[in-house]
């Protein structure tokens, strides 16, 4: 399996995260299928339905037989035993809304990255003087870029994943990477409007092709 540390370093290279739940498990592998097929090598599935879990299952299968560049990570978990029963599944790394250390004791036993959310200073801090690697700021809509570039001052080297807010547009990935972001996690921004997995596709592409022209400047 994958480490933490490889996970980290593929999040950090491959900066759009699309976080997604959909009941349907055909449906949702098309999803992957498409994210896949438009560049996307980091996916979160959410535990946000009763068969999350389920559906689960069959996203690891498609990654492992189809889309072997991806790491599938699992979000919304709130304890441990959610933690270790999507990582048995699969999951390659984990995120929180929120920061508990339970969670953070079961991802690092079994070496997979941990993504806690937080929101203040001290949230963040909390979750790195618990092992974070990697910090999600959530809900970004609530704090906006500003927000990032004021705590960059007193945090200039925490790694930060923003989710909520984002938008599918080149203005907004450049507004928020600009502030000093590491990672963006888009969710029904990134789906709304697109009809087809083709249509998915189509939008991902020119998104990952201009975070790598951001990365390079």
């Amino acid at each position: 399996m994958i480490s933490s540390k490889e996970v980290l370093a593929q999040v950090l290279a491959a900066p759009l995260v699309p976080v997604f739940f959909h009941a349907d498990a055909a449906y949702a592998q098309s999803i992957v299928r498409a994210c896949y097929a438009g560049g996307i090598r980091v996916f979160e599935f959410t535990n946000r339905g009763a068969n999350a879990f389920e559906v689960f299952q069959e996203l690891a299968k498609l990654v492992n037989d189809d889309c072997p560049e991806l790491v599938l990570g699992i979000g919304t978990i709130y304890n441990a035993a959610d933690a270790e029963r999507f990582i048995a599944a699969g999951a390659t790394f984990v995120v929180q809304p929120v920061t508990t250390a339970d969670v953070a004791e079961a991802c690092q036993r079994h070496d997979v990255a941990w993504v806690p959310g937080a929101m203040t200073l001290n949230e963040i801090y909390a979750a790195t003087q618990l092992g974070a690697q990697l910090v999600k700021v959530f809900p970004g809509n609530a704090v906006g870029p500003d927000y990032i570039k004021s705590l960059r001052g007193p945090m200039p080297s925490v790694k930060l994943m923003v989710t909520g807010g984002v938008e599918a547009t080149e203005a907004s990935l450049a507004e928020w990477f600009g502030a000093g972001i590491n990672a963006v996690g888009i969710g029904s921004q990134l789906f709304k409007g697109a009809s087809d997995p083709a249509a998915i596709t189509a939008r991902v592409v020119p998104l990952m092709q201009f975070i790598k022209t951001l990365n390079s400047n």
